[in-house]
């Protein structure tokens, strides 16, 4: 160990600052490691430090310099059986979790985004290698998800990514993360083209039926003034109007497999979207049959029009709003049903070169019902409690009141009463029953339309409610990994964060196809927490000779674990081989 000076100027003046070191050798390159901040001392301070980390060498009559950690080296298992160990001794350190970050360190091996990312990231001249950097984010974003600066004070010592990656805590340095956030977004279009091939080959993934949809997450932050700032306000799907947001859209297959993703300012209108996604993938994997599936509220007459004219026709599924049943709602009445299974059936209308789906499902009319009646029925108990007021209130407070009540009530249960506010501040309402008969004659039903020539209507159907997928990703990504709170600030690492959380649903999805083929009930947050009880620990054994014989071990599975291990054809790796030191130096004493 020594010291070692650091000089800033400040304001004019010079400030030195000290703190202790240790040289430690890893092959030809010699770095220190930070052992303690002394900061800024005085001469009689620094001297007694120096004499505190030095020590008098009779046999070569000289000072010389302490080391903290005491060098080690491997023994092999034959050496180990003849030491004399004083078992009495014995002491377990440093237990930190294991089997969890082992699982993830083996689905990114499985999707060879080590090969991918080594080759292009590369090692900086002091031997950092980016890809272990960012594999660690990944996986910390897949298990316990939080800020960069939690991730380097708290749960990289807390896990063994450090022995399973081969690296030390230069890795999970703050300033080095963010540099390799820096380094990401030039690899994106690549990752597509590896993860497209990846998937095919693991899963036999199919790209025939795309579903597209758009969610966004907010930032709890003032307004940027940079005007290519991405955070922007806009329609909030979280209910956060109050924020600035990014847009978040994304493509994925019937097995939730993510085909690709794009980050756009938070005031995009979805409508304006599609055209620009379609383009992306059709220079991404060429433009083959493929089906869109998407909400009623992305594409517009324009688009859908240029899909149907474009040569090959690129074809589209996607639902149409509840006022369009009263515009066929005649010729559909005299098309028969087809059963597609128990509680719903389906009905099939040609026109003007689409197809339009009438579906009618038992469970989803229940649903819907008792959704407007219980709306509805705390509406009309909030009109007559305004509607009674013992003191009275002047107009623009009673409207205002009225506003949050229908803000409350939705806008369904808010049109089926009619209400007028008096000059005076009086409140009348009356249920409007020709409008309640309509939505009753609705619940339930919807109307879907598609350029798509010669499928079944139940197919059809079947297609249209694959949509789900893509919303549990995006409930993964806000949920599971928590991708907000977005702690970054900068443009670019903004849409990094979001390409190390994408990195990260694409470990846990390609676990959830593992699963699918021995326990589709099973979910890989489960298989995490379970494989979490694995844990990793040191045994340090004194030897009668003066050294200590070190022992990293990870703790057997349990039965339900190891079952989960044998199902998804994974082995455990052999426990590290033994190491031995010398003892430590004990500073209490000295």
């Amino acid at each position: 160990m020594h010291l070692k000076c650091r000089i800033r100027r400040k304001d004019g003046k010079q400030h030195r600052t000290y703190s202790i070191v240790e040289s430690r050798r890893r092959g030809r390159r010699v770095f220190h490691k930070h052992v303690l901040y002394l900061g800024e001392i005085s001469d009689a301070q620094r001297r007694g430090w120096q004499d505190a980390i030095e020590v008098f060498d009779e046999t070569q009559n000289r000072a010389r310099q302490l080391r903290l950690f005491a060098t080690e080296h491997e023994i092999t298992p034959a050496q180990t059986d003849r030491l004399r160990l004083i078992i009495s001794a014995l002491s377990v350190r440093r237990p930190r979790q294991w089997g969890a970050c082992f699982l993830a360190d083996e689905l990114w091996r499985q999707l060879r985004l080590d090969e991918f990312f080594r080759e292009r990231l590369g090692i900086t001249r002091e031997g950092t290698e980016w890809e272990k950097v960012l594999r660690g984010l990944a996986i910390y974003r897949l298990l316990s998800p939080g800020s960069e600066w939690r991730y380097h004070r708290q749960w990289f010592e807390s896990s063994a990514l450090a022995d399973l990656l081969g690296v030390d805590t230069r890795a999970a340095q703050d300033d080095t993360l963010y540099r390799c956030h820096d380094l990401l977004l030039a690899h994106k279009e690549a990752l597509f083209q590896h993860l497209h091939q990846r998937w095919a080959d693991m899963f036999n993934a199919r790209y025939e039926i795309l579903l597209y949809d758009l969610t966004s997450t907010y930032f709890e932050c003032d307004a940027p003034d940079n005007e290519n700032d991405p955070r922007r306000f806009g329609y909030s799907r979280d209910r956060r109007s109050d924020c600035v947001q990014v847009v978040l859209a994304m493509v994925v297959t019937p097995e939730a497999l993510p085909l690709a993703y794009e980050m756009l300012p938070g005031n995009t209108s979805d409508k304006t979207t599609l055209a620009a996604m379609i383009a992306l993938i059709e220079k991404r994997h060429g433009a083959t049959r493929r089906v869109w599936v998407m909400d009623r509220g992305i594409p517009t007459e324009k688009t859908l029009e240029m899909m149907r004219v474009s040569n090959p026709p690129i074809h589209y599924l996607v639902g149409t709003p509840k006022a369009s049943l009263g515009r066929f709602e005649a010729a559909l009445s005299e098309r028969p049903y087809v059963e597609v299974r128990e509680h719903l059936r389906v009905k099939i209308l040609a026109h003007e070169g689409e197809s339009y789906i009438y579906t009618e499902s038992a469970e989803r009319v229940s649903k819907e019902r008792s959704m407007r009646q219980r709306a509805l029925k705390a509406y009309l108990k909030r009109l007559k409690e305004l509607s009674t007021l013992k003191r009275p209130i002047k107009r623009d407070e009673m409207l205002v009141r009225l506003g949050k009540a229908q803000e409350k009530a939705g806008r369904l249960a808010a049109s089926l009463v009619e209400t007028q506010v008096t000059p005076e501040g009086a409140l009348k309402y009356q249920l409007d029953k020709p409008k309640l008969r309509e939505a009753r004659r609705r619940e339930g039903r919807y109307l879907l339309r598609t350029n798509l020539p010669g499928e079944a209507p139940e197919t059809l159907w079947r297609y249209y409610m694959q949509l789900v997928f893509v919303e549990e990703a995006f409930r993964t990504l806000k949920g599971d990994l928590a991708i907000r709170p977005v702690y970054h600030q900068l443009p670019r690492r903004i849409e990094a964060h979001l390409f190390v959380a994408f990195l990260a649903y694409c470990l846990m999805i390609t676990l959830r196809q593992r699963l699918k083929a021995h326990a589709s009930g099973l979910m890989p947050r489960v298989v995490f927490e379970k494989l979490g009880t694995i844990q990793m620990l040191d045994v340090h054994i004194p030897v009668s000779s003066g050294e200590e014989l070190i022992l990293t071990r990870h703790s057997e599975p349990e039965d339900e674990v190891a079952f989960m291990l044998d199902k998804l054809e994974i082995k455990l790796p052999e426990q590290p081989p033994p190491r031995i030191r010398k003892a430590q130096v004990n500073y209490a004493a000295m």
